[in-house]
């Protein structure tokens, strides 16, 4: 399992806090000049793709505001374990991350049935899951003091999207290939609620195995079926491989997938095959041309800094960084669990320069937002076709 440990400094002056004084001496993560943060990310496996960008826009946030002071003198220190996208090494770095490192919290865990596994590891130790990068509804139900989840979930993407795409294509049977886990069966039943609504039921669905790479049999199903939309329970290689199989056989259905699909790790593996895939998205892909001024300049500094292109995921790791520092520098000097989850309660985290709706919290809700809006890939470029819906 490896290890990487990056050091920073966050200031962020600007709020005022919650709390004065000193840190609780018995607070775990924080001491008179530190707090110690954890992530578990995919950096040699499967979706290492996404796992990588979001350790480096998570250490862009770090190094942007080391420049700046620190939260109440104290510097931010991150240590990101690798967890290969496999549940059971998941729980292994959470149980580094809590018991050894001791980190205040974990941020951004990658993966719907890696959070699942950790998160029994960091509540017995109250470490808060925050910002996952997964968007499955176990991330914020039921209700959880430790839980904060900031994006739409799965099962409302599809449940919201599908229906109305399939009325405006006019498809006449709707199905579905998903991976044969928690993620899989999010996007599933967000698709049987979303048919369901409209008097309406999959014709279809057949699943694959994480990691899979041969989706003939799958597709071959669908196409037996005459489906003419299909939803994707996919991420980015299986994405590209259900799609290319497709095109290869000549079956051309509409292609429907949610946020784990948009990346242009996708644009750039699946080529032709992936022209006319639509997404549900929320923050959008940061193009170094793209026309925000402020975008551009963002992806520009990105590449700069790292030597590669950004992608919607290093949007994700920037962001979880900077939602962070802001919640808290709120808390105060007093920094502790308790003051940190009174802060993240009452922030309002506004519309900001990649996308993002308004993102905000309480006491008796820990999703942030559960609007999405859609993405189609024209000319080999993520396009945003719609506005929000919820």
């Amino acid at each position: 399992m490896k290890s990487i440990h990056a050091a920073a400094l966050v200031s962020l002056g600007a709020l005022g806090p919650l709390a004065s004084g000193s840190a609780h001496a018995q607070q775990q993560g924080v001491t008179p000049t530190e707090i110690l943060l954890g992530s578990i990310l995919d950096l040699s496996g499967p979706v290492a793709a996404m796992g990588k960008p979001a350790r480096n826009g998570m250490l862009m946030r770090l190094d942007e505001v080391n420049e700046q002071g620190g939260i109440h003198g104290r510097k931010l220190r991150l240590i990101v374990e690798d967890d290969g996208y496999d549940p059971k090494k998941a729980v292994l770095a959470a149980q580094k991350l809590v018991n050894r490192d001791k980190v205040f919290l974990v941020a951004g865990h990658l993966g719907t049935a890696q959070n699942m596994a950790a998160m029994p590891v960091q509540f017995e130790k109250n470490i808060i899951n925050f910002y996952p990068l997964t968007a499955a509804r176990e991330m914020y139900e039921p209700l959880h003091r430790l839980k904060y989840s900031f994006a739409a979930t799965y099962y409302d993407q599809v449940r919201l999207a599908a229906p109305k795409l399939v009325a405006d294509k006019g498809a006449k049977k709707a199905c579905v290939v998903y991976q044969d886990d928690d993620f899989g069966l999010e996007v599933l039943r967000g698709a049987e609620a979303g048919l369901k609504a409209g008097g309406r039921e999959l014709a279809e669905k057949t699943t694959y195995k994480r990691g899979a790479t041969d989706f003939s049999s799958q597709v071959a199903r669908l196409k037996a079926a005459s489906c003419d939309f299909v939803i994707l329970g996919t991420t980015i290689r299986e994405t590209v491989g259900v799609m290319a199989e497709s095109r290869k056989s000549g079956f051309e259905p509409t292609f429907l997938s949610t946020s784990a699909s948009y990346t242009e790790v996708v644009t750039r593996l699946g080529g032709k095959a992936v022209e006319g895939l639509l997404t549900t998205m929320t923050a959008q892909h940061p193009y170094l041309d793209d026309a925000s001024g402020p975008l551009r300049l963002w992806a520009n500094k990105y590449k700069t800094r790292f030597g590669d292109d950004p992608n919607v995921f290093s949007v994700y790791g920037y962001v979880i960084v900077d939602h962070f520092a802001q919640a808290a520098n709120k808390a105060g000097k007093g920094l502790s669990t308790d003051s940190f989850i009174q802060a993240m309660d009452s922030m309002r985290f506004e519309p900001d320069m990649f996308g993002f709706p308004m993102i905000s919290f309480s006491a008796q809700k820990r999703l942030g937002s559960d609007e999405s809006r859609l993405s189609q890939v024209v000319d080999g470029r993520w396009k945003v076709v719609s506005g929000y819906a919820k």
